[in-house]
């Protein structure tokens, strides 16, 4: 109709736009790209990677969620795997590796179905259907119910999620320690349960000694010192007061003149000053307290009354330091010195002590009679082998805590990915459907191929076990990661905590999802050095 006319520039010249088949296939090679990354970091075989930063600082880990945090990608989708990893740390702490290889694994299933021309609706639908049958059966008979009292077995699914990592060396050791952390702080107030790890059980890290050494103190510990050299350093039942103001004179908000005509006048403020660092002493003095603890300075002035009452005072606290205080000892946190009463006095704790390690002093508030508040105390031999432990350990805690909340446990080792598998393939669905089932078999793949074994062998096996499996009960048949070979985890007591599990294939399905669903990637960049005024919401999203 109108001939000849010129071609019509939508996007500006330094976008760049693809779409089509083309954007799918390369978010899913990314997607595939990230899993192989992370893919030898699972089972007990797990090799570790490390990680140079900018600042040219090192990281040792095979925490999944730990080494993509440093490493740095320019694929968009590839972006949204790494961001998966956070998640399903925050949420449930373990699983990070599983929960990208699966979903690598997912995309990569999808991929034939795509070159076939089929729609990614399609795909997609299939995949959704898929997810609601695993979530449906791991709820049922595929997992089995916990009884939270019986220690014994709350160590081995916490034993089992050690094992893969680099402190299973000393796994005795890390269950003890979070299985006690955890104890220490689950709250139960009218039938709710509250298990806050992030908060009330504080990791210590300090350099030097063995991992043997580490453990859970019944109360808390920081790192600090008294404030005056003559104050007591070891005192037995404590009587703790907490304070969150300063013992020193108030300085004016605003800038104060003060007219001084006569010498008198000079001599007198400095004497109200002196006042009323001893009014808030005497405040203090008037509860009997052993240990005074402050969130601000102290005073010379006030340590020396408190000194001459014979109370030792710790200053410049943390505030979460002082919340786990509260919590351990029962004492209650004061904002004002006058209005100190004997119920805000905590003497729930047995002994406080100066203690030095290292060459640095901490204080301990140890044997205290109920703590909802511990730290655990890690030793080792350099920081970064005290970080990975930590990482490690934090694992560990979330596990336990996952038991605590929702005690249902299902077969570790891939048998509860083959079960899953074998479900979906009974029901004989065509097409997207049971590439589902086989992307789950990636779990014990991997874990057959991590520990050298004959993995077509190993998985043709497990797969029979769980064909011809007509008994009760869930088929508990799966790899063992140290030797490769085919065990029944009834036997082997490899367990792992139902909410990992549901919560990595929900997030791998999820995911799959999402990145199936893009078909257009439009990439501009803003011209550095152009003289046209950016819009302020544009700069924001420059900076970020």
């Amino acid at each position: 109709m109108f001939g000849g006319q010129q071609p019509i520039l939508v996007l500006s010249q330094n976008t760049k736009r693809e779409s089509g088949r083309k954007v799918q296939l390369e978010n899913i090679q990314a997607g595939k790209a990230i899993a192989d990354v992370i893919r030898t970091c699972l089972g007990p075989q797990a090799m570790l990677k490390m990680l140079m930063d900018p600042m040219g600082g090192i990281v040792m880990t095979n925490d999944g969620n730990a080494i993509l945090r440093e490493i740095t990608v320019q694929h968009p989708a590839a972006k949204s795997m790494i961001e998966i990893a956070r998640t399903q740390d925050e949420e449930v702490g373990d699983g990070t590796t599983s929960v990208i290889v699966l979903a690598g694994e997912m995309l990569a299933a999808a991929e034939p179905f795509l070159q076939q021309q089929i729609h990614p609706t399609v795909i997609i639908r299939a995949y959704r259907e898929a997810l609601e049958d695993i979530v449906n059966h791991l709820q049922s008979d595929l997992s089995v119910q916990l009884d939270v009292k019986d220690k014994a077995k709350m160590a081995e699914v916490v034993k089992a999620c050690v094992g893969t990592k680099f402190i299973g060396k000393w796994s005795d050791l890390a269950v003890k320690i979070a299985l006690d952390a955890v104890e220490t702080v689950t709250l139960n107030e009218n039938g709710r349960l509250e298990v806050d790890i992030k908060r009330y059980a504080k990791v210590e890290k300090i350099p030097g000694g063995s991992i043997d050494e580490s453990c859970v103190l019944k109360g808390v510990m920081i790192n600090k010192d008294v404030t005056h050299a003559k104050m007591r350093r070891y005192i037995e039942n404590p009587r703790i007061v907490l304070l969150d103001c300063s013992l020193e004179y108030k300085k004016g908000e605003s800038q104060t003149n003060v007219e001084i005509i006569g010498e008198q006048d000079f001599t007198r403020m400095l004497q109200i000053e002196e006042e009323f660092v001893q009014r808030v002493c005497a405040d203090i003095i008037a509860v009997k307290p052993d240990l005074v603890f402050t969130e601000k300075g102290v005073s010379d002035l006030a340590q020396h009354y408190l000194l001459k009452a014979g109370i030792t005072a710790i200053r410049r606290l943390r505030k979460t330091d002082n919340l786990r205080i509260a919590r351990a000892c029962g004492a209650t946190i004061v904002n004002r010195t006058e209005e100190l009463t004997e119920k805000d006095v905590g003497t729930g704790a047995g002994l406080f002590e100066v203690k030095k390690i290292g060459d640095e002093y901490f204080t301990f508030v140890t044997q205290c009679k109920d703590p909802k508040a511990c730290t655990i105390l890690l030793r080792g031999a350099s920081k970064d082998i005290l970080n990975e432990t930590e990482r490690n350990l934090q694992d560990a805690l979330h596990v336990a805590r996952n038991l605590v909340l929702e005690p249902r446990l299902v077969a570790g080792g891939g048998a509860v990915e083959m079960a899953a598998s074998q479900l979906l393939t009974r029901k004989q669905v065509k097409g997207p459907y049971t590439a589902v089932a086989h992307a789950l078999e990636i779990i014990p793949r991997t874990l057959a191929q991590n520990c050298g074994a004959n993995t077509i062998r190993a998985l043709t096996a497990l797969r029979a076990k769980h064909a011809s499996h007509k008994a009760a009960g869930v088929c508990a048949w799966g790899i063992d990661g140290e030797s490769g070979e085919i065990v029944d985890m009834n036997v082997k007591n490899i367990w792992e905590p139902l909410a990992v599990k549901l919560q990595t294939y929900k997030t791998a399905v999820e995911t799959a999802i999402l990145l199936l669903r893009i078909d257009d990637i439009v990439s501009g960049s803003k011209k550095r050095g152009g003289n046209e005024p950016t819009n302020p919401a544009a700069m924001a999203q420059g900076h970020e």
